[in-house]
C-alpha cells in the first residue's frame, strides 16, 4: 500500500492499562503497525481481550497511546484538537449510544449542531440521512429511541455517524445485538453506503462471516498484536492456528447451508 493511498496509519503503537489491585499493567495493544487506505473497509477480528476495541478508541483519541504514532492524512492526531477530531469521525457502537431523551432528529443532528451548522441545514441533512438509512422521516423524526426497534435504532446510529459528512467511520460491533435477518440487511445497507459515499471504515467484529462478507480486508488480532492481515483469500493461506480457527466457522456455515438448502426449491 503506497503512502499516497494511506488515510489512516498506526506506527508501532503500544497501550497499557493499569492492572488494578497491585496487579501488573495489562498490555492491550503491543507494537501495532497498520495502514488503512482511502475508501477501504477494514474489519478487525479476534478473541475478546485481543485489543480490537482499544485500537479503535486510539484512532479518535478517546484514549492516548503510550508510544508510537497514529496519523490521518499524514498528520499526527496527537497534534489535532481531540474534540474536533472526534466530530470529524463517525462512530457507531453496538448499543447504538443514542441519547434516550432526544428525538431521532435531534440525535442525528447533534454533531452538526455542535459544529455550528444553521438549523435549516441540519433539518435538511437529517431528512436526507433518514432516507439514506431507509427510515421514513415523517414517521420517525419525532420518535424517541425507546419507541424504535433494535434495527431502527442502529439505522439512526449510522445516520448520526454520517451527519457531519465524515470521511472515516469507526464501528464497534455495530450489528452484534441484532437478530440475524436485521443484522444481514443492515450490514448490506451499510456496505452500500460505504461504497456510495466513498467512506473509509474500520469495523470491529467477533463474527468472521460478517467480516468476510462486508470487508475489503481483515486484520486478525491476538494478545494485542496483529498476527495476520489480508483479504479472506489471502488469510486462507496464512499458517496460523488462530486464523485457521476463525475461518473454520464461515466454512462450516457455508457447508451446512449447501447441505440444508436446496439449489432449486421447485425441484
Amino acid at each position: 500500500m503506497s503512502v499516497i493511498s494511506t488515510l489512516i496509519s498506526f506506527e508501532h503503537v503500544r497501550k497499557h492499562f493499569d492492572g488494578g489491585r497491585g496487579m501488573p499493567p495489562v498490555l492491550a495493544v503491543d507494537d501495532v503497525s497498520l495502514k488503512v487506505a482511502y475508501g477501504e473497509f477494514l474489519a478487525i477480528v479476534g478473541a475478546s481481550g485481543s485489543g480490537k476495541t482499544t485500537l479503535l478508541r486510539l484512532a479518535n483519541r478517546l484514549i492516548a497511546p503510550d508510544s508510537g504514532r497514529i496519523a490521518i492524512d499524514g498528520a499526527d492526531i496527537a497534534n489535532v484538537d481531540a474534540i474536533a477530531l472526534r466530530r470529524s469521525i463517525g462512530t457507531v457502537f453496538q448499543s447504538g449510544g443514542l441519547f434516550p431523551h432526544m428525538t431521532v432528529a435531534d440525535n442525528i443532528g447533534i454533531t452538526p449542531k455542535l459544529s455550528g451548522w444553521p438549523a435549516p441545514q441540519i433539518a435538511a441533512r437529517v431528512d436526507e440521512l433518514m432516507m439514506l438509512v431507509q427510515l421514513d422521516p415523517v414517521a420517525h423524526r419525532n420518535r424517541l429511541p425507546n419507541q424504535l426497534s433494535g434495527g431502527q435504532r442502529q439505522r439512526v446510529s449510522v445516520a448520526r455517524a454520517l451527519a457531519a459528512r465524515p470521511r472515516i467511520v469507526l464501528m464497534d460491533e455495530p450489528f452484534g445485538a441484532l437478530d440475524p435477518l436485521t443484522r444481514d440487511a443492515l450490514g448490506e445497507d451499510y456496505r452500500r453506503l460505504h461504497r456510495d459515499l466513498g467512506l473509509t471504515t474500520i469495523m470491529i467484529t467477533h463474527d468472521m462471516a460478517e467480516a468476510v462478507l462486508l470487508a475489503d480486508r481483515i486484520a486478525v488480532m491476538r494478545e494485542g498484536r496483529i498476527v495476520a492481515q489480508g483479504t479472506a483469500t489471502e488469510l486462507a493461506h496464512v499458517d496460523d492456528s488462530d486464523v485457521d480457527a476463525l475461518l473454520q466457522t464461515p466454512r462450516r456455515q457455508a457447508d451446512r447451508l449447501r447441505e440444508l438448502l436446496p439449489r432449486n426449491a421447485a425441484s
